[in-house]
C-alpha cells in the first residue's frame, strides 16, 4: 500500500498521473500487476503540513508499505524510480519528494481474511 502526502493545492491536481507514475515503477521495478494498485492521497492544507526548509510547496511524502523480503538493490531502484519519474513527468525536484520503505513481516500483513504468510496464490514474487 502506498500512501502519498502533501499541501492540498499543489497535490489534488497531480495526484492521478503520481499514482500512475508510482504504479509504472512499481511494475517495472517490482513485477507488480496491473490490478495490484493500492494508493492512498492525504491532501493537507498547509497549516497542517510542516517540512524541512529548502523545499518547496511541492514537497511530498510517500510511504510504501509492503511485505519484507526484497533485495536492498531492489528496493533503492524502486525509490531512485520512483524520483526519476516524477521529476520527468511532473516537474516536481527530488529536492521536494521524501519516500520511505516500510517493511513489515508477511504474518504482520492481513488480506482477503488470511495473513501475508498464508498466501499461496499472489500473482507477483516478494523476494525479487
Amino acid at each position: 500500500m502506498i500512501v502519498v502526502y502533501g499541501i492540498k493545492e499543489n497535490l489534488n491536481p497531480v495526484k492521478s498521473k503520481m499514482s500512475d507514475l508510482i504504479h509504472q515503477s512499481m511494475q517495472s521495478v517490482l513485477g507488480m500487476p496491473e490490478d495490484k494498485r493500492a494508493h492512498r492521497f492525504i491532501p493537507m492544507n498547509k497549516s497542517d503540513f510542516y517540512y524541512p526548509g529548502g523545499r518547496s510547496d511541492n514537497y511530498t511524502v510517500i510511504e510504501i508499505n509492503m511485505m519484507e523480503g526484497r533485495k536492498i538493490e531492489t528496493k533503492k531502484a524502486l525509490i531512485k524510480s520512483i524520483f526519476a519519474a516524477i521529476e520527468s513527468e511532473l516537474n516536481i525536484s527530488p529536492v521536494d519528494i521524501e519516500i520511505t520503505i516500510k517493511e513489515q513481516p508477511k504474518h504482520c500483513w492481513g488480506f482477503r481474511g488470511i495473513t501475508g504468510d498464508e498466501v499461496a496464490d499472489l500473482k507477483y514474487s516478494i523476494n525479487v
